[in-house]
């Protein structure tokens, strides 16, 4: 502490939570398990790429390969995809400590449901009200829900750390 009381460390003096000034309180937030918030949302955004690179290779291979259905296909490559960006997730990303798997399985379903539901209703808007290519629609929308629903759910919701009591 200083004189007057004022903290010399970026955190609050009764709890240690981090605490950012008005300029900058999302770059100036860090945790010690994933570092700062520009860092982690970045890991996510790649772990995503990579769960989506899984995804799509699934697909093509037991399309082209195996010969199976591109419906199927589909759901099984969206299974694999979903899967690896949980646990890119659980180790990579965010680093949940003293938090069960099972929980947070639970909660990332939820998420990645409600995920699918936004980007549903994102390529109606774009692609059947807005008249934007599918494709083109379907990019601008994965990134949206990606940036503004997906890390922030799964940061504050289903790879929270516990609280001490």
């Amino acid at each position: 502490m200083q004189p007057h009381g004022t903290p010399t460390s970026a955190s609050l003096p009764s709890t240690g939570e981090p605490y950012a000034s008005c300029s900058g309180a999302l770059a100036a937030e860090r945790s010690p398990r994933t570092g700062s918030t520009w860092t982690m949302l970045a890991r996510h955004q790649l772990g995503a790429l990579v769960a989506t690179a899984l995804d799509f290779a699934t697909m093509v291979l037991l399309v082209e390969v195996r010969g199976l259905n591109p419906v199927v296909a589909t759901a099984i490559g969206a299974c694999v995809g979903g899967v690896s960006n949980f646990l890119l997730g659980r180790v990579w990303v965010f680093r949940p400590r003293g938090r069960p798997w099972v929980g947070q399985a639970a909660r990332y379903a939820l998420v990645s449901g409600a995920s699918a539901g936004w980007n549903a209703l994102g390529e109606h808007v774009m692609h059947d009200t807005v008249l934007v290519p599918y494709v083109a629609a379907r990019v601008v929308v994965s990134i949206t829900v990606s940036l503004l629903w997906n890390f922030p759910a799964q940061r504050w919701f289903v790879f929270r750390e516990r609280t001490p009591r």
